[in-house]
């Protein structure tokens, strides 16, 4: 797998010891059981796969090699690079600018823009909208393009669909960066619309099979589908697809669903003309850390921690999955753990951060599961897990349990 030149301050010693071990005891990465480091009052279990993946690393050496490219020149990102603090807050320190918000409010006006800046399009892709406007602006936006190759997979799949008269079914959340930006080039080939769930599926089938009327789905709908969607005519044909950082499981679920359904309507053995099989679009990254999360679950544990930015998706649905079988705190990073009684951490649900008391239970040997999502540098991983051994006044090092 190719290296990629990024910043020494994301990297961990620590971390990277543990990453390159299981790489050679599990090469074919088959083995989804966590690291388990016992430091007697303390007992760590760390997720197998966690932390940057390809498209994120891809993204950030693009962006750090556009500051050494370009001395003087004006740089700017469309929106936030990954939805990680610590890397945005860097990039802007060293004088990088943001277009945008991740709803795509804009900050700064295209209009101030002159073909001598530098405008970088984050990992997550962006629109054709945006991406025309700025080629019509002089801009050369291929130069620190950052989008995930694993996207432009999502994006290639979505065209081949619309060309194959399949109306493109993304599940994602609306206002996602890339769930904006696949919705915009899967327009450009066929119909689209965006699916968040599996509850939203099983009403988009009242209206495959007729059971309620056509007006209805505009307004079940709104906003969500394509221009000039035509409920009788376009969901004849379907091929999902998804934002590359939602639960797999999910995706998978709302596929083999709608495929249930189509079945039911069309027959097994036309199947294949009206449902796509869309399984190679999947990110291989997203469900190595998720898979690596039922791994870390098959570990009983007194509570998890879960490390990244609380506006990371992918983050956000491994808190989801551990939530289910005990306690879990999401956490930004080490400085969120504040005593040995505390924690600060984010809830999902409520989307405010909360302060919790007394979070680790009174018992001789706690046992404390740690992963973070694909966006989080190695070293804010690194921090949390070794002011847990301050907390737990572990006199052992890291090095000493992996010896």
């Amino acid at each position: 797998m190719k290296q990629f030149q990024i910043p020494e301050f994301y990297r961990s010693s620590i971390i990277s010891s543990v990453k390159a071990r299981r790489r050679l005891e599990d090469p074919r990465k088959k083995d989804f059981t966590p690291t388990i480091l016992n430091f007697g009052r303390l007992r760590l279990l760390i997720a197998r796969h966690f932390g940057f993946c390809y498209g994120v690393e891809n993204a950030i050496e693009i962006a750090y090699r556009a500051l050494t490219e370009n001395p003087g020149k004006r740089i700017f990102l469309l929106s936030q690079m990954i939805h990680n603090p610590d890397v945005n807050d860097d990039l802007l320190a060293n004088g990088i600018q943001f277009l945008q918000d991740t709803t795509g409010k804009q900050l700064i006006p295209f209009e101030t823009l002159s073909n001598s800046d530098i405008v970088l399009i984050p990992a997550f892709g962006t629109t054709l909208e945006i991406e025309n406007r700025l080629i019509a602006q002089g801009i050369d936006v291929k130069l620190y393009n950052t989008t995930c190759p694993f996207v432009e997979k999502v994006w290639n799949r979505s065209e081949k669909l619309g060309e194959n008269n399949h109306t493109i079914i993304i599940h994602g959340k609306y206002n996602h960066e890339e769930t904006r930006a696949t919705f915009s080039r899967s327009t450009k080939n066929g119909k689209a619309l965006i699916l968040k769930d599996l509850k939203e599926a099983k009403v988009l089938a009242e209206y495959v099979m007729g059971k309620k009327s056509t007006e209805d789905f505009y307004i079940d709908f709104a906003g969500k589908y394509s221009e000039g969607f035509d409920v009788l005519k376009d969901l004849s044909k379907l091929g999902v697809v998804n934002q590359t950082t939602m639960l797999a499981t999910e995706t998978q679920e709302i596929t083999d669903y709608l495929r249930e359904i189509m079945i039911e309507k069309f027959g097994l053995d036309d199947i294949k003309n009206h449902m796509a099989d869309t399984r190679d679009t999947l990110c291989y990254a997203t469900n190595d850390n998720q898979s690596s999360t039922h791994g870390l679950l098959e570990e009983p544990a007194d509570f998890g921690i879960v490390v990244g930015g609380y506006n990371s998706s992918n983050t956000t649905h491994l808190v989801e999955l551990i939530e289910k079988n005990y306690p879990v705190f999401f956490v930004r990073g080490a400085g969120e753990l504040t005593s040995k009684t505390e924690i600060t951490h984010f809830n999902i649900h409520t989307k405010v951060i909360e302060n919790t008391v007394d979070f680790i239970p009174s018992k001789d040997c706690v046992t404390v599961a740690v992963t973070s999502g694909a966006s989080c540098p190695d070293a804010i991983m690194d921090q949390v897990i070794q002011r847990l051994l301050e907390i737990f006044e572990v006199k052992e090092s890291i090095e000493q349990i992996l010896d």
